[in-house]
């Protein structure tokens, strides 16, 4: 799965998020094995969720603004946004069918 996001500032990530469907946003390193594993995970998911949302991944390394101004402290973070508003938020992982309820929430 290749969904990096280009480099990018408060205000560009922002606008992307007021999407009026659901972008589910994964704060990674890749040097960190759990965020190898939700790889396979957010594929699946976006085979199961089609078009009804948008998966972007954030290299926690490239992107320090976005990491410092999110508060990213552990990587995996997992985060929904919705209309420009932050809806959802965890650290870790869950499995393709919790992280579909979670996305679904919000369709």
């Amino acid at each position: 799965m290749e969904y990096p996001a280009p480099q990018l500032d408060i205000s560009s990530f922002l606008e992307l998020m007021k999407s009026e469907k659901p972008v589910l946003v994964d704060f990674y390193a890749t040097w960190c094995e759990p965020c190898n594993y939700l790889d396979e995970i957010l594929t699946a998911l976006e085979i199961r969720l089609g078009t009804k949302a948008t998966i972007m991944k954030l290299d926690v390394d490239e992107q320090t603004e976005l990491s410092q101004h999110f508060q990213i402290r552990s990587v995996p973070t997992l985060m929904i946004f919705k209309n420009g508003e932050l809806k959802w938020r965890m650290a870790g992982f869950k499995l393709v069918h919790e992280l579909e309820e979670e996305v679904n929430n919000f369709i």
